[in-house]
Order: structure tokens, then C-alpha cells, then sequence
């Protein structure tokens, strides 16, 4: 697995989402990346703007592909707040947007996106696993 430690993470989602982004794991296809990103730039958004009180904090990220399966695996790890997004309900994504609570959708296109998403609390850490098929 290709792993980074940022810290503190305050003001460096940016640089967090383009190191994932730049994993030689990452495929070249277009439309994959473009799920990728968008999956794990709501994952590490979450995690600055929410996990430390205060902001200050840190996170490990890193990436694996299994060259057998062609399955990318995304690893976020940090030890904010203990927090399960896949516990957050769905929106009603048939309401108009001004009908609809708060919240929840980044995780909502996280699950669409890729296709599995895994979460636990272990030693102290969120550990939030993304998972999405790159080849066939």
C-alpha cells in the first residue's frame, strides 16, 4: 500500500486529494477517475472540516491495487471523532434540493460511485475503506 501521513491536515485538503489522485494505482481511464476523485475528495473533506474539534489533526491516506482482481482499495485513517458514515441515512434524492435536510450527500454519492465502502473503529482510529473495480 502507497500511505502518506499529513499533519496537521488544517488547509491541506487539496494537497491530500492530489497525493490519492497521483497514486500510480490510480487507473488512466477518464470516467474512473472522475468517480475516484470525486469519492475521495467528499471522504477527505469530511475528515478535515469534521473529525479534529478545532481542525487540528491528522490523517493517513493510501492506496493499493490488487493486480489479480483489478480492485483499488482507498484508506483514510485518522483519530477524530469516532464517526460511521455509512450510519448517516440516505437523502431523498427525489426531493428538490431546497426540500431536502442538510447533509449526507457526499457520503450518498461515496456508496454510488465506488463499489463498496467499508468502515471501523479500531485502536483508536476511523477507518474508512473505499474500494472500486478499475479493470475487467
Amino acid at each position: 500500500m502507497i500511505k502518506k501521513r499529513f499533519n496537521p491536515i488544517t488547509d491541506k485538503s487539496s494537497e491530500i486529494i492530489a497525493f490519492l489522485m497521483a497514486s500510480p494505482d490510480m487507473p488512466s481511464d477518464e470516467a474512473l477517475r472522475f468517480k475516484l476523485r470525486l469519492s475521495i475528495e467528499e471522504a477527505v473533506e469530511n475528515v478535515v472540516r469534521y473529525a479534529y474539534e478545532g481542525g487540528i489533526g491528522w490523517l493517513e491516506v493510501g492506496t493499493n491495487l490488487d493486480h489479480d482482481s483489478l480492485i483499488l482499495t482507498v484508506e483514510l485513517r485518522d483519530a477524530g471523532v469516532p464517526f460511521n458514515p455509512l450510519e448517516v441515512p440516505d437523502p431523498d434524492v427525489t426531493l428538490p434540493a431546497e426540500d431536502r435536510k442538510i447533509g449526507g450527500l457526499g457520503i450518498y454519492l461515496c456508496k454510488k460511485m465506488m463499489d463498496t465502502l467499508n468502515y471501523k473503529y479500531e485502536e483508536g482510529n476511523n477507518v474508512l475503506t473505499m474500494t472500486k473495480r478499475v479493470g475487467s
